[in-house]
């Protein structure tokens, strides 16, 4: 990939259509002519001591690029432009002093011409080599990233799932035993759970009203599994039901409240989601007034650290991720996105 990047920049960089090859060579014409108008001598044919070696660099690197191909690479190309430049300015110097001679004007010493043709060449080509590599590079960087979060979610997913319908049915199993109509409660979440969850388990985007949902039959199951101590309340306008969202990342939060906030705490538990748009950004927040986590390992844990890589990946700076401690005592997980039309969920 970044190979081919490389040959696609080399010829945007230094290839050019008839049109513009034509004005570029009237350019030239024009500047040559008003030289030799103005008796410049000297700067004429300085002007062509630099130009011959950049033409012949960008020659010959649009000829390896078409060549080569990919296997070309950055590394290849730019040793070839520094290789171009001195050749071309050291095959220059003779032209130059012969029509300076011609002229009976001054010629620069052969150090100063060389180091001029070369160092003004290897700038005005090599930094745009340069910058595009550094682009082509990052943007290999971002995708490397993406897919590795993909990755790591997929995994995830594979080890969360059978971890979670391992203890649900646990739980369902000593229900059966001493509270049957509450094993067939818990069976009706988890089939209703499992009909939610399953069909977003390849998807790449899922609805904030899919995504409510899902919770609810999840903080269901976790009410039977907790009894009394857990208490929850979902709540966002009917309108935002269809706006489009990554999945699982409002399940990480319900979870990451269950599993820090209800299980550490003796005494009963309330979690609170809810969402609301204001503007352009939509806020879904997820609150508990359970133990809390430890301000040291705040939100330090392999779920949420993936959501914000996550977040971070999908969205920029256009999204964010707070977890905080309320000053009225409750733990508070913050997430905001942009909505739909502003912002396209990456595949």
């Amino acid at each position: 990939m970044a190979d081919d990047d490389c040959a696609r920049a080399v010829r945007g960089l230094y290839g050019c259509s008839w049109r513009q090859g034509l004005l570029s060579l009237l350019c030239v014409a024009l500047v040559a002519g008003g030289a030799l108008l103005l008796r410049r001598n000297a700067l004429l044919a300085l002007f062509g001591a630099i130009l011959v070696p950049g033409f012949v660099a960008c020659a010959l690197l649009l000829l390896a690029a078409r060549l080569l191909g990919r296997r070309l690479g950055w590394t290849g190309a730019a040793g070839l432009l520094l290789f171009a430049t001195g050749v071309g300015a050291w095959a220059v110097l003779p032209a130059y002093k012969n029509m300076l001679a011609a002229w009976d004007v001054y010629a620069l010493p052969d150090q100063q011409l060389l180091a001029c043709a070369f160092g003004v060449n290897a700038a005005m080509l090599g930094l745009p080599l340069w910058f595009a590599r550094t682009r082509a590079h990052a943007q290999q960087l971002a995708e490397l990233r993406h897919v590795a979060l993909a990755a790591e979610l997929k995994a995830l997913q594979a080890q969360v799932e059978p971890h979670f319908l391992y203890n649900t049915l646990a739980n369902t199993r000593y229900l059966a035993r001493h509270q049957p109509p509450r094993a067939v409660e818990m069976l009706e979440h988890l089939i209703a759970y499992l009909h939610s969850a399953l069909p977003d388990m390849r998807s790449q985007t899922s609805t904030l009203g899919r995504e409510f949902e899902l919770a609810g039959h999840y903080l269901a199951l976790m009410a039977i599994r907790f009894g009394e101590r857990l208490q929850y309340r979902l709540d966002f306008p009917p309108a935002l039901a269809a706006m489009p969202m990554p999945p699982l990342l409002l399940m990480t939060l319900v979870e990451n409240a269950v599993r820090h906030g209800v299980e550490p705490k003796p005494g009963s538990v309330r979690i609170d989601v809810t969402a609301c748009r204001a503007g352009a950004t939509l806020s879904i927040v997820v609150t508990d007034d359970g133990a809390g986590i430890e301000a040291t390992a705040l939100g330090s844990g392999v779920g949420l650290r993936n959501l914000r890589q996550r977040v971070q990946a999908l969205y920029g700076a256009r999204a964010g991720f707070v977890l905080r401690r309320a000053e009225t005592g409750l733990t508070e997980a913050v997430l905001t996105l942009p909505v739909a039309g502003d912002v396209e969920l990456a595949a």
